[in-house]
Order: C-alpha cells, then sequence, then structure tokens
C-alpha cells in the first residue's frame, strides 16, 4: 500500500480535537493495528538504533529518548533536533541525494505530512493503542501518522516587568507604544510552530496586523521554544508569540513568567509523528512509534512537558487551564502547506530579516 493522498484537520465543534478526513479516504486500505510483540523487539534490537528527527525542546526529548532506552536496553536513539522548516529541508536534501538517515518524524508543522504523503515517503503502521484508544479525528485514515501531542502558540509576560492588571490580553494589545522594544518572538522560516500560528494569524486578523507589529522592534529569534527563555531570563517583559507548553514548564519551576491566551483565539499546533517508508532501522521505528503514541509517554507529555494528547485514557494534570476552556483559532495544514513560501517571504520583507 501506497500513502500518497493526503489529509486535512479541522477543529471538531465544540472541542479542541481535530479531524484527519482525507480528501480521498481510503480508511479501509488502512494496515492492520500492531501490537508490541518480543519478535518486534528482538528485531529492533538487532538494529540497534534509530535516528529521531524532532523539533520537540531538546532535554524533553533528550528524557523521552532515555526512557526508551531504559525500557528497551539495546537500542540507542539519536537525537536529530532542529526546528520543522529546518528539518523539512534537510530531509529533503538527504532523499535528494539518496541519503536516507531518518527513522522517525516528530513535526510542529502537519502540512508536511501532507507533502510527505503525496510523495509516498511515509510507511503506514498503526501501533494497536493508536487504533484502539486514538479517535479517527487523530490518526491519518491510511495509517500513515497519527498525532503525537499538541499544544499552543500563545502569548506571556514576565511577572518581575510586568503586572498582571498591565499584560496584555489580546494580540491587539501588543500594538500599543509601551511593548515597543519589550516584545520577543519566533520565526516562521524556522519554526513549524511559528510558521503554524503566522498562517492561523494572518488569516484571521490579516497581514496588516504583522505590519503594525513589526514597528515594536520585536526581538527576532528561531524556535518557539526561545521565547519563553527569553521572558524567563528577563530578556523581554513580553513574548508575542512562541509556544505554550516551555511557559507551563518555567512557571511550575518557580520562574517568573506566566501564559496568555489571547481573547481573538490562541493558534492550535498539532505535532504528527510517522515512519518513513526507507528507514534504515525500520523495526526501532516501528517500536520507537509504537511507544511514543502510548499511554505511558502520552501521560509523560502532559504530566511533564505542559502539552496535551488526544489518546483517551490520558488524564489532564490538574491546575493548568483545559483545551476546552480556552478560545482556538482554526488548524489547516493543507492551507499552511499551500502559503508557506508566501508567508516566509511577506514575513521576511514586514520585519525585514
Amino acid at each position: 500500500m501506497h500513502c500518497k493522498q493526503f489529509s486535512r484537520r479541522n477543529i471538531l465543534k465544540g472541542t479542541a480535537a481535530l479531524t484527519f478526513s482525507a480528501v480521498a479516504v481510503r480508511v479501509a486500505a488502512a494496515p492492520a493495528a500492531q501490537a508490541v510483540t518480543p519478535a518486534l523487539i528482538e528485531a529492533a534490537r538487532k538494529e540497534g538504533k534509530l535516528a529521531w528527527y524532532t523539533v520537540m525542546d531538546l532535554p524533553v526529548a533528550e528524557k523521552m529518548a532515555k526512557a526508551f532506552e531504559a525500557k528497551y536496553p539495546g537500542i540507542a536513539v539519536r537525537v536529530e533536533r532542529s526546528g520543522s522548516e529546518r528539518n523539512f529541508q534537510r530531509i529533503a536534501q538527504e532523499y535528494a541525494s539518496n541519503i536516507h538517515a531518518v527513522d522517525v518524524i516528530n513535526s510542529a508543522d502537519a502540512a508536511h505530512f501532507i507533502v510527505w504523503k503525496r510523495d509516498g515517503w511515509l510507511a503506514p503502521y498503526v501501533p494497536e493503542e493508536v487504533a484502539r484508544h486514538y479517535p479517527a479525528e487523530h490518526r491519518d485514515p491510511d495509517g500513515c501518522f497519527a498525532t503525537s501531542r499538541v499544544w499552543l502558540s500563545s502569548l506571556g509576560y514576565n511577572t518581575n516587568l510586568v503586572k498582571p492588571e498591565d499584560a496584555p490580553k489580546s494580540f491587539a494589545d501588543l500594538l500599543d507604544p509601551k511593548w515597543i522594544g519589550k516584545m520577543v518572538k519566533g520565526h516562521p522560516a524556522y519554526s513549524g510552530t511559528i510558521m503554524t500560528a503566522t498562517f492561523q494569524t494572518a488569516r484571521d486578523l490579516g497581514w496588516g496586523y504583522f505590519e503594525k507589529l513589526a514597528q515594536q522592534k520585536i526581538m527576532q529569534v528561531q524556535s518557539s521554544t526561545d521565547p519563553p527563555k527569553k521572558l524567563a531570563l528577563g530578556e523581554r517583559a513580553v513574548m508575542a508569540d512562541g509556544n505554550d507548553y516551555n511557559l507551563v514548564q518555567l512557571k511550575e519551576s518557580g520562574r517568573p513568567v506566566e501564559v496568555v491566551y489571547p481573547t481573538e483565539g490562541t493558534p492550535l499546533i498539532v505535532g504528527p509523528n510517522g515512519i518513513f517508508k526507507a528507514a534504515p532501522n525500520p523495526n526501532a521505528a516501528r517500536l520507537f512509534h509504537s511507544w511514543l503514541l502510548s499511554l505511558e509517554m502520552q501521560q509523560f507529555l502532559i504530566d511533564f512537558t505542559g502539552q496535551h494528547s488526544t489518546h483517551e485514557l490520558v488524564k489532564e494534570k490538574p491546575g493548568r487551564t483545559p483545551l476546552s476552556k480556552i478560545k482556538l483559532m482554526k488548524d489547516d495544514p493543507a492551507g499552511v502547506e499551500a502559503a508557506s513560501e508566501e508567508i516566509k517571504a511577506r514575513y521576511s520583507k514586514i520585519f525585514r530579516i
């Protein structure tokens, strides 16, 4: 079976869930669900390694890799962490040179999976837990990928530098002259989170918003993980975009930061995970993919990284704002895929970078 037809996802009415409804749905073509068996584990151990290209914050990704290695001794995980757009370019360059180094991919730009699936680069594989505990809206009908995590591109502020009553509550508030030279944001040419957030914000608020924001003398960084860190260090007072899960981690560790979900709606980011058909370590890749989407690791994502899961058995951590209480912007990976180059060019022109 070849995975060459693509799906697009929309937010389900009244929920934060997303929909994998294929343009040409072939649900029956999805492979049978696979359990983690002793035979798979043994085959993975014979390969002894795998390469995981990911956009997760490096400390989180490395902690997850160590947990996998502890559970399955003899299989080493090489974490290749970069921004989604950089990973996308790297894989394209590797494949153009007939280099097949990546086994498993995790991205913050779901549009990339449209391209990889359309090109036939992804291997169909459905872990048993995905079939049993992930709603159809969160898994590709042909079994090429599944939602491994969900998070938001929020606003935020440093509580030592900004009083709660003075903090921005909306995107419009960021245009106040009092924030000139005091903000930080990520870049869509590097980060899949920022690419997706830029698409959703421009679609809902218009490019005129970014033209005004560019007059605010903003510190421009690359990854969506960078703005929260700049806030925590006090290098900037306000975060114009980035990700909410790093802010949640920092706040819970005692750092002076606070998350803001803008009143206009917060960009919603979905991170699929998949296996490449030409993976040099296919059995280790299947084992890792199954493990990443398991209840064990999905609960880890919630408890220790501040992200969200679509696994039906996970439990939200008390004290955090649930997705159901947050006004969300609508995700549209197909729209991002069609507009990505225009977004990069227009953004660079507006912000002169």
